[in-house]
């Protein structure tokens, strides 16, 4: 089953996110754009997860529930779940590994919890930006003992990605996929960082605005239009089959 995909999306929990970008808003765009699944992946934070489920549910939108994970390097890794339940509980552990500094909306911008109805139930006081106590080593086992998957967000960007942090994109990165931006060039990655031969390779908007949601372009070929799906595909992805 070929399935149009964006897995990197922010709602106006992340503080750079716009805050028309509520749950409701970004799966009903998703929708009309022509999307079959999509994942909520706020900085940080699963906390519109289950909002966003549940709008896509009433829109008949598979919405992967997650979250963008900023390591100790500064790196973002994208961070999937089969399952609300199992997203909530990862973001829980994330959450008591973030330093305790509080968001200044007027700097950094809102961050709003929202329902599925665009109604706001409160607001993180804590920045969700900042960069975690967890190494990008140690992302891979964490977010597995949650039943979840993830891969190194953008990794052509000049900033915030494992090849800008680290140089490069090691062979002992412990992931079967990696992401980069809608119009980079991904044989100039197979050439010059041989570790990504042999990955799936996601192409994702990053969308912190509406407006910045582009037409669906890529497609993944899962067994049924499900989270659960999704993350067994990823867990067990092999290029030779």
């Amino acid at each position: 089953m070929k399935l149009f995909y964006d897995f990197h999306l922010h709602s106006c929990l992340s503080p750079c996110g716009d805050n028309e970008m509520t749950p409701y808003n970004l799966v009903n765009m998703a929708k009309i754009l022509g999307f079959d699944i999509i994942a909520l992946t706020d900085h940080n934070s699963t906390k519109n997860c289950r909002a966003a489920v549940s709008a896509g549910r009433k829109a008949n939108l598979t919405v992967v529930p997650g979250t963008e994970l900023c390591t100790s390097e500064e790196i973002h890794v994208v961070c999937l779940f089969p399952s609300v339940e199992a997203a909530e509980k990862f973001g829980e552990q994330l959450f008591g590994l973030i330093p305790k500094i509080k968001n200044k909306p007027k700097i950094f911008g809102d961050q709003f919890i929202m329902n599925d109805e665009d109604e706001i139930l409160g607001s993180e006081e804590l920045l969700l930006t900042t960069a975690s106590s967890v190494s990008i080593d140690a992302v891979p086992e964490l977010v597995r003992k949650f039943g979840g998957v993830c891969f190194p967000a953008h990794i052509d960007r000049s900033s915030y990605s494992v090849i800008s942090a680290l140089g490069t994109f090691g062979e002992e990165l412990d992931v079967k996929a990696f992401e980069l931006t809608p119009d980079a060039d991904i044989n100039e990655y197979l050439q010059k960082y041989p570790a990504t031969r042999g990955k799936l390779c996601l192409r994702n908007s990053d969308a912190h605005y509406l407006e910045n949601m582009r037409l669906p372009e890529n497609t993944i070929d899962l067994p049924e239009n499900s989270a659960p799906a999704l993350i067994e595909y990823l867990k067990n992805f092999n290029a030779s089959e």
